[in-house]
Parts: structure tokens; C-alpha cells; sequence
């Protein structure tokens, strides 16, 4: 199956972005993806504020997006948009660091006011960026994400339904990308 780089931008070390991302990572795991997960808030801030394109971290995070088949994206909706910490790692990759790819938006956050950012935030630059295919993504609301005492994340039956679908059609984007790419190759 394909590699998947599964990208959290957000920029807490709690954050039910990042868990949920995990959750579906397990679930393209399950499908036989190998996933590697970044969370971006791992990389030193000095290299990604002062744009240091030789940092060892940024180095190894292009690598990782350069290697991906598929890129699955997450971020908490912060004024209607993707988190600034995520942007400053796009900001770092190649302009057309995603051509080729499959991408799968996802977003978190507080309020249904804010259920259009992937199509009117992401969506563009992940596009302007050269994403071959960026499959439907899906907003969740924070009230549908709870973590337990344990770390344990649970998503509330419709929204679990819902993501474990846009999971389930980009899986399948990556294995259709995979056999056309064998035929045609």
C-alpha cells in the first residue's frame, strides 16, 4: 500500500487535533498504509519562523512530504483558517511540494461557523501547492471529540461515521493513484 504522512499543525501538546489525526491513522494502518505522523509543533521554532530551509528538522520534514503518496493534513481552526503553525511549515516546503500527491484536509474546532474553512482556507493552498487529488475533507466540531483520562480519543457516533468515510475514500484514492501509476508505468 501507499505512505502516508499524517501532518498535525496544531501547535498544543494535548491537542484533539493531533489525537484525532492518530485515530485515523490507526485506521489507514489498518488498511495496510504505512503512516508516519508529524506533528509540526515537534520542529524547532527558530527554524521555522527564521525560514532556515538547511535546519536538520526542516530538511527531514521535506524529505518526509518529497516520500509521501498521500498527505493527510490537520489543524484546529484559529480565525476562520488553518493554524498559523501549519502555515509556517508550508510556507517552508517547495511550491509545488504536493504535485502528486493525494491529500485528505481535516479541521477541528469550537463552533459550525467555522465549517468552511477547509474548503476556503486549506483547500487553496494545499491546491496552489500542486495536490494531484485533495479528496473531501471533513470539519469536526470540538464537542464531538473526547479524550479520556487515559489519552483514549472518542468521536461521536455521526462525526466517527463521517470521518471514518473521508478516510475510507482517500485510502482508496491512494490505492486507485497506486494501480493506474503500475499500469501506466
Amino acid at each position: 500500500m501507499a505512505t502516508v504522512l499524517s501532518v498535525s499543525g496544531s501547535p498544543s501538546a494535548t491537542s484533539r487535533t493531533a489525537r484525532l489525526l492518530r485515530h485515523l491513522d490507526a485506521r489507514l494502518a489498518a488498511q495496510g498504509h504505512e503512516v508516519i505522523p508529524l506533528d509540526v509543533r515537534t520542529l524547532p521554532a527558530e527554524a521555522l519562523l527564521g525560514a532556515d530551509l538547511r535546519h536538520p528538522a526542516v530538511v527531514r520534514a521535506t524529505a518526509l512530504v518529497e516520500q509521501a503518496e498521500g498527505i493527510v493534513v490537520g489543524t484546529p481552526v484559529y480565525k476562520a483558517a488553518y493554524s498559523g503553525l501549519l502555515k509556517s511549515l508550508l510556507d517552508l516546503l517547495p511550491q509545488y511540494a504536493l504535485a502528486g500527491k493525494t491529500v485528505l484536509p481535516l479541521a477541528t474546532g469550537g463552533s459550525t461557523a467555522h465549517v468552511l474553512a477547509i474548503d476556503y482556507a486549506l483547500r487553496p493552498v494545499l491546491s496552489s501547492m500542486g495536490a494531484t487529488h485533495i479528496v473531501p475533507g471533513w470539519f469536526t466540531l470540538d464537542k464531538d471529540l473526547t479524550v479520556t483520562d487515559d489519552g483514549t480519543l472518542t468521536v461521536a457516533p455521526g462525526p466517527a461515521e463521517a470521518l471514518a468515510q473521508v478516510t475510507d475514500q482517500f485510502s482508496a484514492a491512494l490505492s486507485g493513484r497506486r494501480a493506474l501509476l503500475a499500469a501506466t508505468g
